[in-house]
């Protein structure tokens, strides 16, 4: 194994970059090539299919078969014109990932032959076996059948030879198996929701829209290195690795020069995500070696979660063509930043108004007061489920440091929207409503610049902070589909805004005015909600013990923070916002504590074979050359102090090899036991508890031990790819 890291860490520093060569045309002529936008549906398409396709996706409208039809021949004709020769439904299982089967275009012509035909049908609906992904028990192992749906709100494209079509995925009997399904629902809670509200201040409102601007951190591992590493191949993330003596402490990487093969990797990545439509804005080194990021433009949130899952996929795929490896795991490497994915998510009109965005008006900047309260009320209700949200076995691992988000949700304001808040709840009608005659009525709140994109610094500790016009959800996990923080972020504004409405309704019903009724219930909510706003040091000890005493939820426990899906308060939100319904949470539960489980338990295996197969025999093999070593000094020379002055040092290592590999022999075999117990328990959520506190721990206690005797053995024989070898060799 000694000799495999020396081969793959010569290979390493010999690659050069894989040039990439630049289309000709210019990024703006190429951007979308893959996509079957507006663009190419006007061009492929009978006019009257057109307009019925735009209605179904702007409106929301439902497609007839013979419409269905009449689009599939469109695209077919535009896909074989681009060498495409398969079909497949693209959707989001509650895997992480993606799932595709791909299907050739040809059929019998009924002469012996072929025939290439793509229908409406094949358009609309594919049945991908619904129990063999994860489903929580929806459906059974022998019931097979599941259905994708075809989205049109997100366009179809093409990979190689395959046409791509993004679909949701359902059971036989209606309940979401995916994130897609749900993310949408959320996506209409919202719109409905919002739309209501903000006619309050238009009544010409008649959609809103989310959107999401995401931030995808990532590292990148010379390929060979990576190969030579079992933990990484298998978990994602080392299990084992002392800290290089150097890695980010002097802060030379974050937005450095960006090394020559990644700058390749980026160049060819970006080129790519333009020709299908994803629209790449940003790439810069990131905080730790070897960590980089990449970031869109902002765009409808349902089609940009399509895109980012996409560019997971496209950076793993170009990553191996540059002799890479991409790892999205949160916490790959112990001791330097872990990895995230900012959410930056924000509501506009159909009108073309951001609603977190402060007006130029007072009757404007009522309604960004409104919108903000709500959003933190939203929250403040259900911090623990938003937590839930973006919570996982990889996440664990980066929050709650001084590196990430800490495990407990707040909201930062900045000192001026702080200020404006307090004014309008210690204020009363009289004090901010003056009349001006025809003019109507006059706020009297200082005036917001209309450039505030924070007065104030920015609190990097802060999980959900108000950044000018959105909100920045900084937990996500980099590894994770943002459509699963979302779904609970989007439901629980929409609950807000819908309880807002109809107390505001009820105050207008008993006679009083709209403006002083809104100013009323928003008294009310800033009051409320005001324990989830917080702008100091999350990372501080004062702050765990003060989100307590405001009664947040402080747990860090990955498996019970699962449980807040379960709330009859979350529960009642989802279903009365017709988003899912209890059985379905109750399965995607068992998903998320059978998925927790079982990464832990591969965790646990490779560390133990790690452990026995190549740590252990190796630092015994040094420990012998050692005692070797002792026993020829003791046959070389008679005097007894010349004999300890020789040897004291190796003796030395020797017991500490010892010790180092009896504890590490001792916990392995006690971790197996404990597993062995824990495998036995029948319940799924107790099965999750008992690996989290009777498992994990052996993890980091083991891994001390060989991080010391990584400090001991001689480097010559050491087996696998050092830190500095891993994070510094690009």
């Amino acid at each position: 194994m000694s000799n495999l890291r020396f081969k793959v860490v010569e290979e390493a520093f010999k690659k050069r970059p894989v040039e990439v060569k630049a289309p000709a045309e210019r990024p703006s002529e190429y951007f979308a090539k893959y996509v079957f936008n507006k663009e190419k549906m006007f061009k492929y398409l009978p006019l009257n299919t057109y307009q019925q396709l735009r209605e179904a996706i702007e409106q929301g409208k439902p497609l007839t078969m013979d419409v269905a039809d009449e689009v599939a021949k469109g695209m077919k004709r535009w896909a074989i014109e681009n060498g495409v020769t398969h079909c497949t439904h693209w959707f989001q299982p509650l895997t992480e990932g993606t799932a595709e089967k791909h299907d050739a275009f040809v059929e019998h012509d009924r002469k012996g032959g072929m025939v290439e035909n793509f229908s409406g049908k094949e358009l609309v609906q594919q049945e991908p076996d619904a129990s063999s992904f994860p489903n929580g028990g929806i459906r059974s192992t022998f019931e097979a059948r599941g259905y994708s749906a075809w989205d049109p709100a997100s366009p179809v494209f093409i990979i190689g030879d395959t046409l791509m079509i993004p679909t949701v995925f359902i059971s036989y009997t209606g309940e979401a198996l995916d994130y897609k399904a749900p993310l949408k629902k959320s996506l209409a809670a919202i719109d409905r929701a919002a739309t209501a509200v903000a006619r309050f201040f238009d009544p010409n409102v008649n959609k809103v829209s989310t959107n999401l601007g995401w931030e995808q951190e990532y590292f990148l591992v010379d390929e060979g290195l990576y190969a030579a590493r079992p933990d990484l191949l298998l978990t994602g993330r080392t299990l084992m690795g002392h800290e290089s003596s150097k890695n980010q402490q002097m802060d030379d990487h974050y937005f450095g020069a960006i090394p020559e093969r990644v700058a390749e990797f980026m160049r060819d990545l970006e080129i790519q995500a333009l020709e299908l439509g994803i629209p790449c804005k940003t790439r810069h080194n990131e905080v730790a070696p070897n960590q980089f990021e990449l970031a869109p433009i902002f765009e409808e949130c349902n089609l940009a979660v399509d895109h980012n899952m996409l560019i997971m996929s496209l950076m793993r795929k170009i990553a191996r063509k540059h002799g890479f490896r991409c790892l999205l795991h949160e916490k790959p490497f112990a001791g330097i930043n872990g990895s995230g994915k900012h959410n930056n998510w924000s509501l506009t009109t159909d009108t073309g108004v951001l609603l977190h965005a402060p007006g130029k008006t007072h009757e404007e900047n009522l309604r960004f007061i409104t919108f903000v309260v709500e959003t933190l009320m939203g929250v403040y209700r259900h911090n623990g489920l938003l937590k839930a949200s973006i919570m996982s076995a990889n996440n664990a691992h980066r929050l709650g440091g001084n590196e990430a988000p800490p495990a407990i949700i707040s909201s930062f304001l900045g000192k001026q929207l702080n200020e404006l808040l307090d004014k309008v709840l210690n204020s009363t009608d009289s004090e901010l409503l003056t009349m001006e005659g025809k003019h109507g009525v006059k706020l009297e709140i200082p005036q917001i610049p209309e450039l505030m994109i924070d007065n104030t610094d920015r609190n990097r500790t802060s999980p959900f902070a108000f950044t000018g016009n959105r909100f920045e959800f900084r937990a996500v996990g980099s590894s994770a589909n943002c459509a699963s923080a979302l779904i609970a972020l989007n439901t629980a504004v929409a609950e807000a805004l819908t309880d807002f409405k109809q107390r505001v309704d009820a105050l207008v019903a008993q006679g009083q005015g709209t403006i002083s009724a809104l100013l009323s219930v928003l008294r009310e909510d800033i009051r409320t909600c005001q324990p989830i706003r917080f702008d100091g040091n999350g990372y501080s000890e004062e702050w765990k013990e003060e989100a307590q005493r405001r009664g947040l939820d402080c747990e860090t426990s990955c498996p019970l923070v699962f449980d807040r899906y379960m709330d009859e308060s979350t529960i009642r939100m989802f279903e009365s916002m017709h988003v899912m319904q209890r059985h379905e949470l109750e399965a995607r539960n068992e998903i998320k504590w059978e998925t927790y489980f079982k990464k832990v338990q591969i965790e646990s295996r490779v560390l133990g074979d790690l452990c026995m197969n190549h740590i252990i025999p190796v630092a015994t093999k040094y420990q012998s050359e050692l005692a070797d070593n002792v026993h020829k000094i003791k046959q070389a020379f008679d005097d007894p102090e010349r004999i300890k002055a020789l040897t004291t040092y190796n003796i030395d290592l020797i017991e500490k090899i010892d010790k180092h590999t009896s504890f590490i022999a001792e916990n392995v075999e006690a971790m197996v036991e404990n597993r062995k117990v824990a495998n036995r328990i029948e319940s799924i959520r107790e099965k999750a508890i008992a690996y989290h506190d009777n498992i994990t721990p052996f993890l980091d206690a083991i891994r001390r031990h060989i991080d010391s005797l990584e400090l001991i053995v001689e480097d010559e024989i050491w087996p696998l790819p050092k830190y500095r070898e891993l994070l510094f060799i690009r």
